[in-house]
This record gives C-alpha cells, structure tokens and sequence, in this order.
C-alpha cells in the first residue's frame, strides 16, 4: 500500500459512524467532530455494549461422528503430518464460521494420527484438552511424560508444556481437540515455539503423575501452587466406574445426572484455570430439567443416546457425537433406553476467576 492509499484508510477510518442520534443535525455534526479526534458518543452505543441479558452469538450445532469420521480420514491422505504440523478438521460454529471457534471464547477440532506418523514436539500459550474417540495406542508426550492414550481418555495439555504425539498402533487415532485458544488471542497473549527435537525424550515412566499427584497422595516437596492440574490423563478407565459408586449411592442431579469434575489434585479446582470439564452419568430414560449458564458449553456422547433440546432446536446424538449450546441458551437432555454418558468442557473456570459466571435452573 502507498502513502496516499495508507492516508485514505485513516481518514475513512476517523469517519463518523451512523448513529440514530445522527438524524439531528447539531448531533451529527457534533458526532463528526469527534470522531476526528478518536472519540465517540457512549449514550448511542450503551444498550449495545451493556445488554439485559448475555446475548447468544453461537448457535447450537451437531457434529455427527458417522458422518465426519469419513472426511477427516480423506483428510490424512491430502497432507503429511509433517505438512500439516497438526492434521485437524476445525469443529466452525455455524454462527461464527471463518473465525476457528465452536463458542466465543473455544477452539475445537478432530485431530488425525495415522500408523506410524509422529506430530513433532511444540509448546504454545495456549492450553488443550485431548478427549479420545477412535482408535487405541497413540501416544502425547507431555514435558517427559508419556502416556498411551485410549477411548474416553481426558488429556492434558497445559499452558506452555511441550507435548508431541505418536501412534505405535496399526489403525488410525482420532481424538477431540479443544483449546483456549480465541480466549488467549482476545488478549493479544499468544506464543509458540517448536521444539529442537521432533520427539521428547521421556525422563519419567508412562501415566507417571496419575499415580504421582492423582492417588490421594503427594510425594515431599511438590510444589502445589500451580493452577493447573499436573495430571496429564484421568484415564476413562479409572473415571468410570466413580460415577457407577454415584448411582449406588444418591440420586441423580435434576439438570445434569451423576456429574463429577475432573480436578486439579493440588488444590481441587478446576483441571485448568481457563477450561473445565465434566463427566455425567445419565440414568436410563432419564430427562432433565431445563437449564442455562453463562459458558457455551461442548458435549461429547461416550456411552448411550439422546437428544438435547437447546432452545427451540433439538439434536439427537450417540457415540462419538460432539455438539454444542451457545452460552446462555437454555438447554435439556432427554436420554433414549439405557443410561448415558456426556462429557462436557467450557470457559467456566475462567468465568468464575472473574466473577462473571452466572447459571439459571
């Protein structure tokens, strides 16, 4: 661009908006003068900036994994691992497509590792979950860790931890990607870096910090200050059966079942400061009570069918599905024959640390 080109863009930059006040002329020319300097008229953008209500921007949506599971296969055979640094098909918000998000503030994708394939050793800003949907015996690396991965696995990828992945296994490996990413570039706070080594060399044995940090117990010494979990997998295997002990012993939440909290062992918060994620327990022909919450919230079917009523829209779902309710649209589950099982990851962690967070049953 040109000087005079780049002069053009500032001056229709200090334009004046068009407000409803405009329509008077004194307001008007007002309007237009301080927009010369930078300025603008609170009084005619307040009700926009300051709702009644949070206003719901995402609309509900389905990934039906029948359906995609076929694409994001096609899609390993279009580009090296290498190439693609990491093979993913971007989970797009109908309402928010072209911008990489599956809620405002959340990154969402269906990752690929195929036999043999290794994605190589990086570290970013921002924080990831891998929930495990197809597939069993790829490996993520996590700061030395090692932890072979398997269906319904919850795992960790922390702030600024390096991690690379592996599959060692003769069938391809797909697995839920969700970050904080939109949240951390809103703040304009995003670094990466690649590794010097494509691979880590492990210093610890496999699932070490399960049974280091996530057994009752903490060796002397650890430090517990960090506000995320050291705990890289919280294997389904072992999560499991705790919600089966729930429904022996209590009855189910009217909203969300036999729910519990995948925790962060240090201090008993949330897993991460910026993402939290739930497993849920939903009885058979259970239906639940409708409820709404500040944070767009993500589910993913593991166990079970049924469909949830999100506003006026209801989406059937099964094994593998992921779908989403928008923040503040109030939403229901309704469970077809036996019992259920969602799981569910939000921005409520980060809500709550800002005092912001906000839920109606």
């Amino acid at each position: 661009m040109d000087a005079a080109a780049a002069t053009a863009v500032r001056s229709d930059s200090k334009k004046a908006r068009i407000y409803e006040g405009s329509k008077d002329p004194k307001r008007a020319a007002f309007y237009e003068k301080i927009s010369q300097r930078d300025l603008a008229p609170l009084w005619e953008v307040l009700k926009g900036l300051v709702s009644k209500e949070p206003k719901v921007i995402c609309d509900p949506a389905i990934w039906r994994f029948d359906e995609v599971k076929s694409l994001v296969i096609e899609g390993g055979g279009l580009l090296t691992a290498q190439e693609a640094e990491r093979r993913v098909l971007v989970l797009e918000n109908p309402a928010l497509r072209g911008q990489s998000k599956i809620t405002n503030s959340l990154f969402a994708g269906l990752q690929l590792i195929l036999p043999g394939e290794i994605a190589g050793a990086h570290r970013h800003t921002a924080s990831a979950i891998r929930l495990i949907l197809d597939g069993e015996g790829a490996y993520t690396q996590v700061d030395g860790e090692k932890t072979i991965m398997k269906y319904g696995d919850f795992v960790l990828t922390p702030n600024w931890t390096a991690h690379d992945h592996g599959n060692e296994s003769k069938v391809p490996m797909i697995w839920l990607d969700v970050l904080d990413m939109p949240t951390v570039n809103f703040f304009g706070t995003s670094f990466s870096e690649h590794l010097d080594d494509t691979v880590q060399n492990t210093a610890r044995v496999d699932n070490d910090s399960l049974w280091r940090f996530g057994s009752g117990v903490l060796p002397d010494g650890t430090d517990t200050s960090s506000i995320q979990s050291p705990v890289i997998n919280y294997a389904y295997e072992r999560v499991r059966p705790i919600l089966d002990r729930m429904k022996k012993t209590g009855e189910p939440d009217k909203h969300h079942g036999y729910r519990l909290r995948y925790a962060n062992p240090f201090n008993g918060g949330w897993s991460l400061p910026t993402m939290g994620a739930n497993l849920s327990l939903l009885p058979a022909n259970f239906k639940s009570e409708a409820y709404r919450s500040t944070d767009g919230t993500i589910f993913v079917c593991l166990e079970g069918k049924g469909a949830t009523k999100i506003g006026n829209e209801t989406l059937e779902w099964g094994p593998r599905d992921v779908f989403v309710a928008p923040t503040w649209a109030p939403y229901s589950h309704a469970v077809k024959g036996g019992e259920a099982v969602l799981f569910s990851i939000s921005d409520r962690p980060a809500q709550e640390a800002l005092g912001i967070w906000r839920e109606l049953n």
